[in-house]
């Protein structure tokens, strides 16, 4: 299958690209800084803002599915990546006729998702990190998800919850709406892409996904995710 991966160069980009082609398939990577892309067979990569409709209009032509894994830091200020890259990206699938979309939202987008025995993490880090230094950030993932729901495209959105760094790919879990569960490797979010991309069990649904074989360190994750610099 030909897939195009938006945010390829990033944390969970990188590891989508190298799952996807090693798993046979062709991917174009869809990024602003090509030169931080090595070139291997099976990738061809393509230059776009994913919020510029011609460009990503180009980028996407001839592919089977799109998969985005685009992702900001936190801020204060007003984010708009999540809901205006997914309104450019949807309307040049329609205009092409793709219809497989997987997009990386976040288990946040569940209201009503709380994780089982996570008493810190619920009335704490949940409160802290994501409600409140988060909270620009988690809107727009809920208006990515509100473009996406009102198309015809064969969508899945794809809800991690804390994203954190692990080399290899666990057995992890997932779940309709959410998944119960605080943390979720990076590599395990890349692989359950993949395997819904050929499962198609989450089609026009939320698909939560979690690793519980291996956990973060808490303070190392706020840090790297939420406050250090790029």
């Amino acid at each position: 299958m030909r897939i195009a991966v938006f945010g390829a160069n990033g944390p969970t980009g990188r590891h989508l690209t190298d799952q996807a082609l090693a798993a046979g398939h062709e991917v174009v990577a869809v990024t602003r800084r090509p030169g931080s892309l090595p070139e291997r067979p099976g990738l061809a990569v393509a230059v776009a803002d994913a919020t510029d409709p011609a460009a990503v209009d180009a980028a996407i032509g001839g592919t089977d599915a799109v998969l985005s894994a685009l992702g900001t830091r936190f801020s204060k200020e007003t984010i708009t990546t999540y809901s205006a890259s997914a309104m450019a990206i949807t309307r040049a699938m329609s205009r092409q006729g793709i219809k497989r979309l997987l997009a990386v939202s976040s288990s946040i987008a569940d209201p009503d998702w709380r994780p089982t025995g996570a008493h810190f993490f619920n009335h704490v880090l949940d409160p802290l990190v994501n409600r409140r230094l988060g909270r620009t950030l988690h809107e727009d993932m809920r208006r990515m998800e509100a473009v996406i729901r009102e198309t015809d495209l064969d969508w899945t959105l794809v809800r991690p919850s804390g994203l954190f760094e692990h080399p290899a790919v666990t057995d992890f879990l997932t779940a309709e709406t959410s998944a119960d569960g605080v943390f979720t490797a990076r590599a395990d979010l890349a692989a359950s892409m993949l395997r819904e991309l050929d499962e198609r069990r989450y089609v026009r649904t939320a698909m939560g996904v979690i690793t519980t074989a291996v956990q973060p360190n808490i303070a190392k994750l706020i840090w790297n995710e939420g406050v250090k610099k790029k």
